[in-house]
Protein backbone atom coordinates (compact mmCIF):
# COMPACT_ATOMS: atom_id res chain seq x y z
CA UNK A 1 0.00 0.00 0.00
CA UNK A 2 1.14 3.45 -0.77
CA UNK A 3 1.15 6.26 1.75
CA UNK A 4 -0.89 8.93 0.09
CA UNK A 5 -0.88 12.22 2.01
CA UNK A 6 -4.35 13.49 2.67
CA UNK A 7 -4.84 17.08 1.71
CA UNK A 8 -6.50 19.27 4.30
CA UNK A 9 -8.62 22.29 3.52
CA UNK A 10 -6.68 25.54 3.95
CA UNK A 11 -8.56 26.65 7.07
CA UNK A 12 -8.27 23.28 8.79
CA UNK A 13 -4.89 24.01 10.33
CA UNK A 14 -6.15 27.43 11.44
CA UNK A 15 -9.18 25.90 13.16
CA UNK A 16 -7.01 23.20 14.75
CA UNK A 17 -4.72 25.87 16.16
CA UNK A 18 -7.71 27.75 17.56
CA UNK A 19 -9.12 24.59 19.14
CA UNK A 20 -5.72 23.80 20.67
CA UNK A 21 -5.48 27.33 22.06
CA UNK A 22 -8.94 27.06 23.62
CA UNK A 23 -8.14 23.63 25.05
CA UNK A 24 -4.91 24.96 26.54
CA UNK A 25 -6.75 27.79 28.30
CA UNK A 26 -9.39 25.34 29.57
CA UNK A 27 -6.76 22.98 30.99
CA UNK A 28 -4.91 25.91 32.59
CA UNK A 29 -8.11 27.20 34.18
CA UNK A 30 -9.00 23.82 35.65
CA UNK A 31 -5.49 23.18 36.89
CA UNK A 32 -5.31 26.63 38.45
CA UNK A 33 -8.59 26.06 40.30
CA UNK A 34 -7.38 22.73 41.67
CA UNK A 35 -3.91 24.00 42.61
CA UNK A 36 -5.28 27.05 44.38
CA UNK A 37 -7.69 25.05 46.53
CA UNK A 38 -5.05 22.40 47.28
CA UNK A 39 -2.36 24.96 48.20
CA UNK A 40 -4.55 27.03 50.50
CA UNK A 41 -6.02 23.90 52.10
CA UNK A 42 -2.52 22.59 52.77
CA UNK A 43 -1.47 25.95 54.18
CA UNK A 44 -4.53 26.01 56.46
CA UNK A 45 -3.82 22.48 57.64
CA UNK A 46 -0.21 23.34 58.48
CA UNK A 47 -1.27 26.51 60.31
CA UNK A 48 -3.81 24.50 62.31
CA UNK A 49 -1.16 22.03 63.39
CA UNK A 50 1.27 24.82 64.28
CA UNK A 51 -1.23 27.03 66.11
CA UNK A 52 -3.44 24.25 67.50
CA UNK A 53 -6.62 25.82 66.14
CA UNK A 54 -8.13 22.80 64.38
CA UNK A 55 -10.16 23.07 62.07
CA UNK A 56 -10.49 26.83 61.63
CA UNK A 57 -7.43 27.59 59.51
CA UNK A 58 -8.21 24.55 57.36
CA UNK A 59 -11.74 25.82 56.74
CA UNK A 60 -10.40 29.31 56.04
CA UNK A 61 -7.84 27.85 53.64
CA UNK A 62 -10.55 25.98 51.75
CA UNK A 63 -12.72 29.11 51.50
CA UNK A 64 -9.87 31.43 50.47
CA UNK A 65 -8.46 28.83 48.04
CA UNK A 66 -11.87 28.31 46.47
CA UNK A 67 -12.42 32.05 46.07
CA UNK A 68 -8.96 32.65 44.61
CA UNK A 69 -9.26 29.59 42.35
CA UNK A 70 -12.69 30.62 41.13
CA UNK A 71 -11.44 34.12 40.38
CA UNK A 72 -8.53 32.76 38.32
CA UNK A 73 -10.81 30.17 36.68
CA UNK A 74 -13.19 32.89 35.49
CA UNK A 75 -10.29 35.12 34.40
CA UNK A 76 -8.68 32.36 32.34
CA UNK A 77 -12.01 31.08 31.01
CA UNK A 78 -12.88 34.51 29.68
CA UNK A 79 -9.81 34.29 27.41
CA UNK A 80 -11.05 31.00 25.94
CA UNK A 81 -14.01 32.40 23.99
Amino acid sequence: MENVPMSEPPDSSKSNQEENRKAGFAYAAGLTLFASVAAFTGLGYMLDRWLGTQPWCLVGGIVIGSAAGLFEFVRLSSKTY
